[in-house]
């Protein structure tokens, strides 16, 4: 998988933590779907096992954010 693919992602992941700084948790929100779904398209064509521990990092990384973006609310 090509290196840059990686970095477009980390930029994309930047972009969603600065929509969050500014309080904008709605487009961070919508950015976060869009990447999420990238992120699942670049795991169904990964071969390498290098690229998959970095997918999977990326998948951590992004379901933090979820839970930042939509709080659990406890009763």
């Amino acid at each position: 998988m090509a290196e840059n693919k990686f970095i477009e992602l980390k930029n994309n992941i930047q972009e969603i933590i600065d929509l969050l700084a500014k309080k904008n948790n709605i487009e961070a929100g919508n950015k976060l779907i869009i990447i999420s779904e990238q992120l699942d398209e670049m795991l169904d064509f990964a071969q390498e096992d290098e690229d998959l521990i970095e997918i999977s990092k990326y998948q951590v990384l992004l379901n933090q954010l979820f839970l930042k973006i939509n709080p659990i609310i406890e009763d």
